[in-house]
């Protein structure tokens, strides 16, 4: 099989033309001293892709832009509603707030799991007839799913600031948490474009893992307020991304210093999901061709 990831050679010759020898590599890791440079200079690519998808979905337009944020802010009024009923209306008076902050965050990561899973089969074209990395395919969905997000800060501020909330210094807490989610979810999300690789209805099943998944974080409740010894908190205890709303929830709508074990829990999640996401994805890239 011919590796189209290995980095060409050009032979000299006499006129003009350059001639590019692919050579064939063993199996395995590619050799990232040369990958990772050749994924770097594909950056610009990333950036115009995913804004032609983008816009394609019309999403940069007056009307897209505008459902950005009301699709979140509908959403989430119709969490509070239900969590509001189940609850008979007893909840702390930042609810809203503290809901829309986890309910952001963690749609960001499901769209990245969702779009990342579709992504290899969803360009069989590119991949079959252009050479690239294609760890730039499931890179770009990653932007897509940061561009939509970031209208749901825009509701988000306008909420906080409606509900008088505090501001301070502690809110820049909320960005390593950030960074938290989004390597975790490219670890994720690379594993499961390749997964969908080899398992065509993998991209059905996704859908009722992330929502068994959401109800398992603390979006719709506070992490801090579960008894410490409850069965609730030991099935929460073992979820990666608890420490990571924890500590995006304790930073935004409580402007307080979040626990550095929930940091450091976090880190430590993200750090082992995206070297692991990243090594399985790269290992098996090369056969995506024959695959598709």
């Amino acid at each position: 099989m011919l590796d189209t990831q290995s980095p060409p050679r050009t032979v000299a010759a006499d006129g003009p033309l350059e001639h590019h020898v692919f050579r064939s590599r063993r199996t395995g890791v590619p050799r990232l001293r040369t990958y990772l440079p050749e994924l770097w200079a594909r950056r610009e690519f990333v950036y115009e892709l995913a804004r032609c998808t983008l816009r394609a979905q019309n999403y940069l337009n007056a009307f897209g832009q505008l459902w950005l944020i009301l699709n979140p802010l509908l959403l989430g009024l119709v969490y509070y509603l239900l969590v509001d009923i189940l609850r008979n209306g007893k909840h702390q008076p930042n609810f809203f707030s503290m809901l829309l902050s986890g309910l952001f965050l963690y749609t960001f990561f499901s769209s990245i799991l969702s779009q990342s899973a579709g992504s290899i089969i969803g360009s069989s074209r590119l991949i079959l007839n252009s050479r690239l990395p294609r760890l730039v395919l499931p890179i770009t969905q990653i932007v897509i799913a940061f561009m939509r997000f970031l209208p749901c800060l825009i509701v988000f501020l306008a909420v906080h600031t409606i509900q008088r909330l505090p501001w301070g210094l502690d809110v820049f807490w909320a960005l390593p948490a950030f960074v938290e989610v989004l390597l975790f979810g490219a670890g994720i999300g690379f594993m499961c474009a390749t997964a969908q690789v080899y398992f065509r209805d993998f991209s059905n099943f996704l859908p009722y893992v992330t929502r068994i998944w959401l109800f398992l974080s603390p979006v719709l409740f506070d992490l801090g307020s579960l008894a410490p010894h409850s069965l609730r908190a030991r099935a929460i205890g073992l979820n990666p991304l608890a420490p990571m709303i924890g500590t995006w929830d304790d930073a935004l709508v409580y402007n307080t210093t979040p626990q550095w074990s929930w940091l450091v829990q976090g880190m430590a999640w993200a750090l082992v999901a995206f070297v692991a996401g990243t090594l399985i994805f790269i290992r098996r890239e090369r056969e995506f061709s024959v695959r598709l």
